[in-house]
């Protein structure tokens, strides 16, 4: 039976995608079968045809060098860089819970360990007009587990901690936090690490440096994924 975990993160631009590439390798390097998967992308650019390419799935599918074909990875591709619910007001096909669902078993079908990347924060709309669909909607149904992706710098004693707290208040459960653009050494980045965990309650799972690897042990990893 495969096992899944969700990244989720404090916001917009923090590093998710990075961070879930990371995992995919790290997993794909220790001899697990990994796949990675995202409900919805969104500023995306075009194939000669015409065609969109799923941006964040090619950069996980080139940093892991995984088989995974693109087309597995994500359902729903926007070329407008905005929230999807709003790119797909704005070009058509609006996320439908039952597709992302769909796919997603598909994945889980073909592999044994499924990375899924959230939108944006754990706030962000997916779908608002044909129906109300909001990340934890797709957590919920796909009954998944967390980690919270974060910037290890200025400013994240106060996303950490509402991002968590808005999770526990909604009952999705959380593994842990990942901080990006770390730097060993710099006091306030150390302390903040210190504060998260503290007034979270969460661990602190591993800290990236830019262009960095993940150092987390395999079978820590892997005990993560349900």
């Amino acid at each position: 039976m495969s096992k899944k975990i969700f990244i989720t993160g404090t916001g917009t631009d923090v590093g998710k995608t990075y961070i879930s590439g990371l995992i995919v390798k790290k997993l794909k390097e220790g001899g697990k079968n990994a796949a990675y998967y995202k409900a919805a992308m969104s500023g995306n650019e075009r194939r000669a045809d015409g065609s969109l390419i799923p941006g964040d799935g090619l950069f996980v599918k080139r940093m892991a060098e995984i088989s995974q074909p693109l087309e597995d990875m994500c359902p729903y591709v926007y070329e407008t860089a905005v929230s999807p619910h709003l790119a797909s007001r704005l070009e058509g096909n609006p996320v439908k819970m039952e597709v992302v669902r769909e796919r997603f078993l598909k994945v889980c079908s073909r592999y044994d360990y499924i990375t899924m990347e959230g939108s944006g924060g754990i706030c962000c709309p997916i779908c608002y007009d044909e129906a109300k669909i909001q990340l934890e909607d797709v957590i919920r149904q796909l009954e998944l587990a967390s980690i919270i992706v974060a910037d290890a710098g200025l400013g994240t004693i106060n996303s950490v901690v509402l991002t968590a707290e808005y999770m526990r208040g909604r009952k999705l459960p959380v593994k842990g936090i990942i901080f990006n653009h770390f730097h060993p050494g710099n006091v306030m980045e150390e302390d903040n690490l210190r504060m998260c965990e503290d007034m979270t309650g969460l661990p602190v799972l591993a800290c990236v440096q830019d262009g960095g690897e993940l150092h987390m042990d395999l079978e820590a990893l892997t005990s993560l994924y349900e």
